[in-house]
């Protein structure tokens, strides 16, 4: 943090306030400080604040305008049940916010690097959002990041698993089945497991 701080204040010349932000999925507690001294002189005390996301409650930020609060959500406190719900509150921060849509690319990009919903989870997320107000769904639909998009892919995935199914009733080792169609052995495990019931 005083590396960052030095080579910043270097530059600008400016009163700098240092908080660094720790993103770690547990909660860990850090320092808020950084000493060089010697047995006989103490060179240097820096002090910075610390902000832990994990130690934050989602839900406080959601009426925030802040497109940082937004994109940092992905990284808050909140349950595995709530995931759904973290990203339905996080599309309606995006249309809140009006923000351009290079911006809401980038927001968005960060949010969907740390929280990336499963195909079930995305389609109970459809389902969530079918029941907002009709003019709120229609803006986030119309959002230029995703849905278009996650249609797409949803829809690959789903051929893919058909495909599998085939390889799998072929005989087909699962290494092959999984390298040839591009998915994990677990899951096409579990479609073996699927096919079985």
């Amino acid at each position: 943090m005083y590396l960052y701080f030095s080579l910043l204040y270097n530059k600008y010349r400016k009163p700098i306030l240092p908080i660094a932000v720790f993103t770690y999925d547990k909660n860990y507690n850090e320092k808020n400080e950084f000493t060089i001294s010697f047995p006989f002189f103490h060179v240097l005390s820096f002090q910075f604040l610390t902000l832990t996301l994990r130690k934050l409650r989602w839900r406080d930020f959601i009426h925030s305008n802040n497109p940082v609060a937004a994109a940092l959500l992905c990284k808050m406190g909140f349950t595995e049940a709530e995931r759904v719900e973290v990203k339905k509150e996080f599309l309606r921060m995006l249309v809140r916010m009006q923000l351009d849509p290079a911006r809401q690319r980038l927001i968005y990009g960060f949010f969907e690097r740390y929280l990336k919903l499963t195909d079930e989870e995305e389609k109970v997320l459809m389902q969530e959002i079918n029941k907002l107000d009709p003019e709120l769904a229609s803006k986030i639909m119309e959002l230029p990041i995703s849905y278009e998009e996650k249609g797409k892919e949803i829809g690959r995935n789903e051929e893919k698993r058909k495909i599998a199914q085939k390889m799998i009733k072929e005989r087909f080792p699962l290494n092959t089945i999984a390298k040839i169609i591009e998915l994990p052995v677990e899951e096409i495990k579990l479609i073996m497991e699927k096919g079985n019931d």
